[in-house]
């Protein structure tokens, strides 16, 4: 004969949370590392972090701090800011919260909180069974914990806002080196992305910097939402190539974009882009030389356009 699996209320268990539940955690400390593989020791119950007291303070192998919060009901925000000041309090590197029902934006925010490798974060749901008549039983399921890919996905969001400041502190520098000289970007903010944009005087048509990480541009993007419109344009001006380009003075880049809906006319910048810090201000000057005459030389023709 099989019997069935019943879950019971977590009350019917541990009626009281302080006086029950976490009693039970101290004494049986085997379970939790069962779930979350870290060997608890010297673990004590209530202890006191400013006017608050943390569940449960235990430390692992290592000496390391580990923090424990449990309830009896559905996670929320109160205990979630309770555990984050108790890591603070006792400089914990581990911590661990325990609950009926995990709500899926709390379960998002401890992966989001483990993804900066600061800290270990375990959330686990508690579940109370018995079979048939037999002693009730905790069933403790890990919900989300600190993995490899987490930590992966940590440090590739750490590169991009690196990315994001360093970009927008090179426009920064741009628009101010180029005040005096032109007032053509002068009503534009430093962005955090790869180009800054300000408009032609024709709709769809911008003047754009663009900035990577070793190369940089200055150019006319052409993007007026039709692609046929983008395309008559751009053949205007390349009929006319020879004198813009002699008007401009040097070469430039024609880009039809094949495939794509808009067109470029652009003025490639190589001897750096905002993360080459030795050819930096000569980067900066090159495309602010080179937007002066790209002006220059295309707005009068695309008035006539």
């Amino acid at each position: 004969m099989v019997g069935r699996l019943e879950r019971i209320s977590l009350r019917e268990v541990w009626p009281h949370e302080a006086l029950d539940l976490t009693r039970w955690l101290v004494e049986n400390p085997d379970v939790l590392t069962s779930v979350i593989g870290i060997e608890l020791s010297n673990v004590q119950r209530e202890q006191a972090a400013g006017n608050f007291n943390v569940d449960i303070r235990a430390e692992d192998a290592d000496g390391r701090i580990v923090v424990i919060e449990n309830q009896l009901e559905r996670s929320d925000h109160d205990h979630l800011g309770k555990l984050v000041t108790y890591m603070s309090m006792f400089a914990a590197k581990v911590a661990v919260w325990i609950v009926s029902e995990p709500r899926p934006e709390h379960v998002t925010a401890i992966g989001w909180l483990n993804e900066s490798g600061l800290c270990e974060f375990y959330l686990i749901k508690l579940e109370a069974v018995r079979i048939g008549s037999s002693e009730p039983a905790p069933l403790l399921t890990l919900i989300t914990g600190p993995s490899e890919s987490q930590r992966e996905v940590g440090d590739v969001k750490k590169e991009q806002a690196g990315r994001y400041d360093e970009r927008q502190q090179f426009w920064r520098e741009i628009l101010e080196r180029s005040q005096g000289r032109t007032t053509l970007f002068s009503t534009i903010s430093p962005s955090r992305y790869s180009w800054i944009a300000t408009g032609s005087g024709q709709a769809g048509i911008t003047f754009n910097y663009v900035a990577h990480q070793r190369w940089a541009a200055a150019e006319l993007d052409i993007d007026t939402g039709d692609a046929t419109e983008n395309d008559r344009v751009f053949r205007k001006l390349f009929e006319q190539r020879e004198e813009i380009e002699a008007a401009f003075g040097g070469k430039l880049t024609w880009e039809p974009l094949e495939g794509k809906r808009a067109c470029r006319i652009r003025y490639p910048v190589e001897i750096g882009g905002y993360r080459t810090p030795e050819t930096r201000e000569q980067v900066q000057d090159a495309l602010i030389d080179a937007m002066i005459k790209l002006e220059a030389a295309l707005r009068p023709r695309l008035a006539g356009i």
